[in-house]
């Protein structure tokens, strides 16, 4: 039985080997149920007492040595094999891009950390909404043509009164409503999201897209507050000093009217885009009409206040000159590469 472990003893000592299953091998022929360790164990039972002292020292010697080789050749061959795959040659060679914020992320970011410079706060409400936050709430009374300006995605809601008619929110100005509902004035907030428009998709016009808006009620806020903010944020993002706001109409605010800035006319680009003019429509604005604050629970004889609102795919569209809507929703990684650091 001597000549057994000291034969298996050097054999284990001379053993290499270089793939998983020559390890598996091994240990199947030493420590299996039908190995050879348990054999000489079986053996083992049946030497004289004499003789057990020494055999089962030389036995736990060899046992030890089959587990401490076992275990080398399990890292070496982990290693190999780690080795293998990190200079596998049909693995894709360079450094991984970097991926970029998307140009809307970008802008969005950009107009945000603008207005928080003058002490707004970013708002943010529900996407589907009740025809009260969008509409009622803001001056459109049921039958109001008013309600033809924009054109909605209408769904069903389930709820424990039967069904309820919900919109998909045309303009976050809904967000407004809910501040205003639920804050007392002073109120100053910005309310950047998604909206949804019933429209065919183009180069100008797409279903889904994002907008801006902000609100400003407090006391004694006047038009003039309103040119002054607007034209901060015109001189901050855009680098232009000059606007002009021309009377128009939004049925949530009275006086309305839309912001121009002065574009310039320097270059061929600059001629198209505004058509000889050199202005440029940015945003709609407006003092808050009475009735919305009365609607909302504020007192409109004792507060006032501004709000404003634009798109952001139309900003992002000026600020690097694309001419396709379509390109931000496209996930082209050649158009999308070209806003990274």
């Amino acid at each position: 039985m001597q000549e057994k472990i000291d034969q298996y003893l050097s054999e284990v000592r001379a053993f290499m080997a270089e793939q998983g299953q020559e390890v598996e091998n091994f240990r199947i022929k030493y420590l299996g149920r039908k190995g050879l360790l348990n054999d000489l164990f079986e053996e083992f039972k049946t030497v004289s007492a004499e003789q057990k002292r020494v055999l089962g020292q030389e036995l736990n010697k060899l046992k030890n040595a089959v587990q401490s080789k076992l275990d080398e050749l399990q890292l070496q061959t982990a290693t190999t094999k780690k080795s293998e795959l990190e200079s596998d040659l049909s693995r894709p060679t360079g450094a991984i891009p970097l991926g970029n914020r998307h140009p809307l992320s970008i802008v969005r970011g950009e107009i945000l950390e603008i207005f928080s410079r003058i002490g707004f706060t970013v708002a943010d409400g529900p996407e589907i909404e009740d025809d009260w936050h969008v509409f009622s709430g803001l001056n459109f009374p049921p039958e109001h043509p008013a309600r033809d300006m924009q054109d909605t995605f209408f769904i069903q809601k389930e709820g424990k009164e039967g069904q309820k008619e919900m919109v998909l929110r045309t303009h976050t100005s809904s967000v407004q409503v809910r501040a205003m509902e639920s804050q007392k004035p002073p109120i100053r907030i910005v309310m950047p999201g998604r909206v949804y428009r019933n429209e065919a998709v183009s180069a100008r016009a797409h279903c889904q897209f994002h907008q801006i808006e902000g609100l400003y009620i407090d006391e004694n806020v006047s038009f003039a507050d309103m040119k002054q903010t607007l034209l901060y944020f015109t001189q901050e993002f855009f680098g232009k000093a000059k606007i002009r706001l021309r009377p128009s109409y939004f049925p949530f605010t009275e006086p309305s009217a839309e912001m121009d800035v002065y574009w310039g006319l320097n270059s061929e680009a600059d001629y198209r885009i505004t058509k000889g003019t050199g202005w440029l429509e940015i945003m709609g604005c407006g003092m808050v009409d009475p009735a919305v604050l009365e609607a909302s629970g504020i007192d409109s004889k004792k507060y006032s206040g501004f709000a404003f609102g634009m798109g952001i795919e139309r900003i992002t569209m000026l600020r690097y000159q694309i001419d396709d809507l379509r390109l931000f929703f496209e996930n082209d990684a050649r158009f999308l590469k070209q806003f990274g650091a």
